[in-house]
């Protein structure tokens, strides 16, 4: 056990990486903060303890995390949705094995499922938690909501949308405490409001979590596997990265704390890929200029989404910096060597050790020496530092049978996560 006084906030750490599931898109835009504060003040007035508030706070920032693509989350905008069903179990299974999780995972698991008249509280055999249907009711009047008029001209159509279909569609009891709120014009300015951070804020300070460094670790294990689920081809690409510098910061000799920070970093450095359309993840050929550019912006959105963590700020840098040069031709800060700290050169080389063994839409992967031999070259052109090159290369052996190991595992996690995410639709088949 590391003794340390390290500890960061849970639900700065949670609305981080909601705020990067809604970054693909501008429409989406505070969908999920917003989903957040309209299930926390239906569950308010209903008097939930705050255990029961934190669970379904979590699970309103991270309702659509199962939602794959872009596609997929704008068809979730439509009020009448079709086939919301695949996300919600998506989401479950990427939550649910973590205690922190699990609860809220459970709460999304259902958030698609309609009250039809009482029947919703048990489907298939399984109890349906009331947060589910209050979650439900939350997301769409947060899609209710059009971003292009004023918030309190609307207030009406809502209402009556909503109560139109209470008991058939929502839970009766829900609508019309929905509907007390609803009658009030600060709800609604909140709701839309540019400071909804600040609303929330405000309500995480009865139960918020501050986590230390292990139990960080473990909560940043989930991000990597949200990150990487986005595609296929990256799929265990954190598991890789984190494994790789965790290695090589052992054999550099820092402290069992400091490897658990690299560690820590590798499971966040492409914390900002959220933020790219799937259509450029997954594209087959070479990327277009503009398409490239957008690519590389996720190191950018990485480091402005964990900067707004108090006392991140060095696993921040150890991570977001991974596509930096020594010689200041990275992005997106163009920094040089004298600017970078050891974990950051650290985290660039097991990046670019791990990304060149994978196999990407347009090419397949390299073997360990022919990779190494592009992290020599990158080397001498003042790329990448040369004496971490060289212990690494001295340990070759070891750091590639170890992140061979992580990558089977992450791989045999993928495999196991995707035949489940089939059954879905077997799951939630509604004829």
């Amino acid at each position: 056990m590391i003794q340390n006084n390290f500890k960061i906030s849970f639900s700065q750490l949670v609305s981080a990486l909601s705020e990067a599931v809604d970054l693909v898109c501008p429409v989406l835009n505070n969908h999920h903060k917003q989903v957040a504060y309209i299930s926390y003040r239906i569950a308010k007035a209903l008097n939930f303890p705050n255990e029961k508030l934190a669970d379904l706070v979590i699970a309103g920032l991270l309702h659509d995390t199962g939602a794959l693509g872009l596609d997929e989350r704008i068809d979730l905008l439509d009020f009448e949705e079709k086939d919301a069903y695949r996300h919600t179990i998506n989401g479950y299974i990427l939550l649910k094995d973590l205690e922190i999780f699990k609860k809220a995972g459970e709460i999304i698991k259902h958030h698609h499922l309609p009250w039809a008249n009482g029947a919703g509280t048990i489907y298939r055999g399984d109890s349906v938690h009331p947060e589910s249907h209050i979650l439900y009711l939350s997301d769409r009047i947060a899609v209710s909501i059009d971003r292009n008029i004023g918030i309190l001209y609307q207030v009406k159509d809502i209402l009556r949308k909503i109560k139109n279909q209470a008991n058939s569609r929502f839970h009766p009891q829900f609508v019309s405490i929905f509907e007390e709120l609803g009658a009030t014009k600060t709800f609604w300015l909140d709701v839309v409001s540019l400071y909804i951070d600040d609303k929330l804020g405000e309500i995480w300070k009865d139960f918020d979590k501050q986590l230390d460094l292990e139990e960080l670790l473990e909560v940043t294990k989930v991000f990597a596997r949200i990150i990487d689920s986005r595609s296929r081809f990256t799929a265990i690409h954190s598991s890789g990265v984190e494994a790789v510098a965790r290695i090589i910061a052992q054999k550099m000799n820092w402290s069992e704390r400091d490897c658990i920070k690299m560690a820590i970093a590798g499971n966040l450095h492409d914390l900002g890929k959220l933020a790219i359309p799937d259509k450029i993840l997954e594209k087959p050929g070479k990327l277009t200029t503009g398409e490239y550019k957008i690519m590389r912006s996720h190191a950018y959105h990485g480091y402005r989404l964990l900067n707004k963590i108090e006392g991140l700020e060095e696993i921040n840098r150890y991570g977001s910096f991974h596509h930096e040069r020594i010689d200041g031709s990275g992005y997106p800060f163009q920094l040089e060597g004298g600017d970078l700290e050891e974990g950051s050169k650290i985290m660039a080389i097991a990046d670019v050790l791990t990304a060149t063994t994978e196999d990407r839409p347009y090419r397949k992967g390299m073997e360990y020496a022919e990779a190494m031999g592009i992290i020599e070259k990158m080397g001498q052109d003042s790329k990448l530092d040369t004496e971490i090159i060289a212990l690494v290369k001295e340990n070759s052996e070891e750091i590639n049978f170890i992140r061979e190991k992580a990558q089977q595992e992450a791989a045999k996690k993928y495999r196991d996560f995707d035949s489940r995410i089939h059954l879905a639709k077997n799951y939630y088949s509604l004829s």
